[in-house]
């Protein structure tokens, strides 16, 4: 028994050895340095307080039955839940990966019949024991590098549902203000068509009493149809708007919690600041999930690496034996065993030195990926602020054209009363205000989907509250990074 004891130990204490080399071994590289080229141009120099980002999405939004439907969203939008499961599998994903790193432990059992030239008769032998299947001593950190890159992958996968949420809540607001601004384009509409058939009206019976031609009455009944095509295709935008919406929320949206007028305010603060550059890497999780996968790539390199040498399985048992089954557990049935295996890479054609390219290969398309993610938030950035810089004069000219269209058709319709112009004069007036309304109302959404989009393109919507603390885990390449600088 003190034999096996102090085997028992010395298997202890290369295990223990073993775990020390392993800490001590990677064959993990320099990570490559990402190489974005973003221009300087209007982010860089919008940068005058912290980014509107910081806000949770409760705080941004003004409208509380927009909040309500956001939350709807949020608990039943399919493609959130489903990045939600996809977050579950890789987590279970990372914890096989890290239970690889421990010995397995398991109970065996056998009955063996068995005869030789040697014996009188077959011989029936019984065992049972516990022991440690093949345990791979991680030298060279192939088992530590296959878990960096499932951590690493899980966490990419959780940047990822991030991302889905942040543009589920820009696509939801969106189409929100969709519905909205189809309504009031309805209204428009309804009140065109009544101005038209009043018109219509006047001018039959102008030409039915010989004061006009035929003329303006066929010119009237042109304004009328066409203002009741409108009607219809605003009416279509407004089942639209809301089979949308219902599509992104997940469920059919309560009616209460629709806008029936036209939306004037969207969020509650008209500062819509960028921050620093820094502040968007850090805010953008599709950009974190690039820099996951990148780190993840490295990761397979080193596992890559290591498969060049030798590997070295640690196996062992300790249980009992008996020819009798009575006498299993007497006295003296305590056996044991244990040993090591090694597979020596001699030859393979090659093949472990092509896994190498394909992971640095691999590597090289992540780096790409990671520099295209950064180049194309900062382009969808300073997009998004470019029209937030010029919609207000695009506003305020917009609304004097539409105070000088009304006026203008005001006067031609009065002038055409009084019998001083001709109803084409008035038929131009309207065509003019109509279309300058129409602008207007363009004008008025493009300005509200611009300030959704500036939040959105930010980073901002995976808060629910400002207060909310948020937790970026470091990639396995910058928890090395920090270890080395250490």
């Amino acid at each position: 028994m003190q034999k096996v004891w102090s085997v028992t130990g010395r298997s202890i204490a290369v295990s223990a050895l073993a775990l020390a080399l392993t800490a001590c071994q990677s064959m993990r590289g320099p990570e490559p340095v990402a190489q974005a080229n973003i221009p300087e141009q209007g982010y860089l120099t919008s940068n005058s307080g912290p980014s509107i980002a910081e806000q949770g999405y409760k705080d941004f939004f003004a409208d509380q039955r927009l909040l309500q439907v956001l939350d709807l969203a949020l608990a039943n939008n399919r493609d959130l839940r489903t990045s939600t499961l996809n977050i579950q599998r890789a987590q279970q994903q990372y914890q096989i990966t890290q239970n690889n790193q421990l010995p397995t432990i398991g109970a065996s059992g056998s009955v063996l019949r068995q005869d030789t030239l040697n014996t009188n008769g077959a011989m029936t032998s019984y065992n049972v024991g516990l022991g440690v299947t093949a345990y791979e001593l991680d030298f060279w950190g192939r088992v530590r590098s296959l878990k960096d890159n499932a951590l690493d992958t899980y966490l990419a996968t959780s940047s990822a549902r991030d991302a889905t949420q942040i543009a589920l809540i820009g696509q939801v607001a969106q189409a929100w203000l969709n519905y909205s601004f189809a309504n009031a384009n309805l209204k428009l509409a309804d009140q065109t068509l009544k101005a038209q058939l009043e018109s219509y009206n006047l001018n039959k019976k102008r030409f039915d009493v010989g004061i006009d031609s035929e003329v303006p009455v066929r010119q009237a009944q042109i304004s009328v149809e066409t203002a009741r095509n409108d009607v219809a295709n605003y009416k279509t935008q407004i089942a639209q708007a809301q089979n949308l919406l219902n599509l992104l929320v997940g469920q059919q949206v309560p009616a209460n919690l629709l806008p029936t007028q036209r939306v004037t305010r969207i969020s509650k603060s008209n500062a819509f600041s960028a921050g620093l550059p820094s502040d968007l890497l850090n805010n953008r999780p599709d950009v974190r999930a690039a820099e996951y996968q990148l780190s993840a790539a490295g990761a397979n390199i080193a596992a890559a690496k290591a498969r060049l040498f030798p590997t070295i399985s640690l196996m062992g048992n300790a249980g009992y034996a008996s020819t009798s089954l009575s006498d299993l557990f007497k006295s003296g049935g305590f056996v044991w065993s244990i040993g090591p295996s090694i597979d020596l890479p001699i030859f393979d054609w090659g093949t472990r030195k092509a896994n190498i390219k394909i992971s640095e290969t691999d590597q090289q398309i992540a780096l790409s990926d990671y520099e295209k993610s950064i180049q194309s938030a900062f382009r969808e950035v300073n997009d998004a602020l470019a029209v937030r810089q010029n919609i207000g004069d695009r506003l305020a000219a917009q609304r004097r054209l539409v105070d000088a269209t009304n006026t203008t058709y005001r006067l031609s319709n009065a002038r055409f009363r009084a019998g001083i112009d001709s109803y084409l004069t008035v038929l131009d007036a309207q065509r003019a205000s109509y279309a300058a309304e129409q602008g207007l109302l363009l004008l008025e959404q493009a300005n509200m989907n611009n300030q959704v989009e500036v939040y959105k393109t930010l980073g901002g919507g995976i808060k629910a509250n400002t207060g909310d603390a948020l937790q970026q885990a470091p990639s396995t390449a910058e928890r090395k990074a920090a270890n080395s600088a250490r």
